[in-house]
């Protein structure tokens, strides 16, 4: 992702070099910019994996007092579709980044008190923006957190601070092979 003014986007590169390699078509899953499409001169089938978590969650019967959080501006749209296939409500967690892999919650936008929040991302790298989620959920006074997400990097940190967060259980795709031990 393009983090400064003026930093490359290699996004074309790879598109260019998958194209080159002989793909006539690519499918892809939540994709952090789904603009990144149009980088692309071959069909793409984006997929997302809304649906999937949802139904995980739906087929546990968490109760009638959900809440869907996004754990930043950038994913309301997808926090939205999931309230929407749960019949939910969303907060958003109004945060920022004084530097890369650090995150602040400033506000949490929505109601999250005595109810079971679940925070949908698209990519958990270092964890340490879902676990500072769910601490500012838990103390704005939700009673449960879960948490999913489409790419578990699970990088560095991220293992131990989701064991020692308040994150009921972690809900990931398969999209990147996971070594047994983050299981």
């Amino acid at each position: 992702r393009k983090a400064r003014s003026r930093e490359p986007i290699t996004a074309k590169l790879v598109a260019n070099l998958i194209e080159t390699a002989g793909a006539t078509r690519m499918i892809t899953l939540d994709m952090h910019a789904p603009q990144i499409q149009g980088f692309f001169d071959i069909p793409i089938d984006h997929l997302n994996a809304v649906r999937l978590l949802s139904n995980y969650f739906s087929e546990r019967h968490l109760g009638d007092d959900l809440v869907v959080v996004s754990p930043d501006h950038g994913g309301v749209t997808r926090a939205r579709k999931m309230a929407d296939r749960l019949k939910a409500p969303i907060a958003i967690i109004d945060k920022r980044r004084p530097r890369p892999n650090v995150a602040e919650v400033m506000n949490i936008v929505g109601n999250v008190e005595g109810k079971v929040c679940i925070i949908i991302d698209d990519i958990i790298d270092t964890a340490g923006t879902i676990t500072l989620a769910a601490k500012a959920l838990r103390e704005a006074g939700a009673t449960k957190v879960y948490a999913c997400c489409s790419h578990p990097v699970l990088s560095g940190p991220a293992m131990k601070r989701i064991e020692d967060s308040p994150i009921e259980k972690l809900i990931v795709t398969n999209s990147i092979a996971l070594p047994e031990e983050k299981w």
